[in-house]
């Protein structure tokens, strides 16, 4: 199936790894150009490198920025900067911020305004700018990466889940705002997926019940219907589906990605 994806920019926001590593990748396999952005320069030019080993030939077609998306004005000077280095961007993947784990009892005020800042703020001030550009020209893919957290209340994640819902709230009515002007924006929302980002929440989860990290690895995947957590390709090829053309009238929606683990209808 031909996605019709070659010489398109996407912009990957937390694009150095896990599941935004793994979206770039196919990206460039059907022929996109991307921008990966992250604060750490470092894991950014790690990043190429190991993209580049798996195909040589895409080495041109990479661009790395760093820049922390929690601060709006670094994050407009990005969007301006990819553009200049190359080209308008087609499609914006929002794949960067996570809020920490915790357990209710360490909860305070504090907490819950960096959930926001680290994944809320990080979204909406790339979309912000990003956005009306796209509707200006009248084209643009936006694909917002969430997480099951904002649908289901976890006690080691409320800060963060909250901060999910909200983007759930905004992706989808920006989806209907700028649908006449051209713009599609969707959500993923993964559930448990084999990245760094697991082992903090497995720390958590072994607190709260009072076990050893691997005892929770087990027993995640043992509550898993598939048996099993995510690859982070298996979320990215959702991704790439739905930045395509053959996703074309997919707008709005929120796509969950646990397994079957959330039974619901929505």
């Amino acid at each position: 199936m031909d996605l019709k994806l070659q010489n398109l920019h996407v912009l990957i926001t937390g694009g150095s790894k896990g599941i935004g590593l793994a979206c770039a990748r196919l990206f460039l396999q059907e022929g996109a150009q991307v921008t990966l952005v992250s604060r750490d320069l470092s894991h950014l030019k790690a990043a190429k490198v190991l993209l580049s080993r798996d195909a040589p030939d895409t080495t041109n077609r990479i661009f790395v920025l760093s820049a922390d998306l929690r601060d709006p004005i670094q994050a407009h000077a990005m969007v301006d900067q990819a553009q200049n280095d190359g080209g308008a961007i087609d499609i914006l993947v929002n794949c960067a911020g996570a809020a920490r784990r915790t357990p209710p009892a360490e909860l305070n005020a504090q907490t819950w305004h960096e959930a926001m800042q680290a994944k809320y703020f990080t979204y909406i001030h790339v979309m912000d700018p990003l956005i009306k550009q796209m509707a200006q020209r009248g084209k643009g893919v936006i694909v917002n990466v969430v997480g099951m957290g904002g649908k289901l209340a976890s006690p080691i994640h409320l800060p963060g889940g909250s901060a999910n819902a909200a983007l759930m709230l905004a992706s989808v009515g920006l989806a209907n705002a700028y649908a006449r002007q051209g713009v599609r924006v969707n959500v993923v929302n993964p559930g448990l997926t084999l990245t760094e980002r697991l082992q903090e929440g497995l720390v958590a989860d072994a607190k709260l019940q009072h076990i050893s990290t691997a005892e929770a690895l087990t027993l995640a995947n043992d509550r898993l219907p598939l048996g099993r957590i995510a690859e982070p390709d298996e979320i990215a090829n959702a991704v790439v589906f739905l930045s395509s053309y053959r996703a074309s009238y997919i707008n709005g929606a929120v796509l969950s990605m646990d397994g079957g683990l959330t039974p619901m209808v929505v």
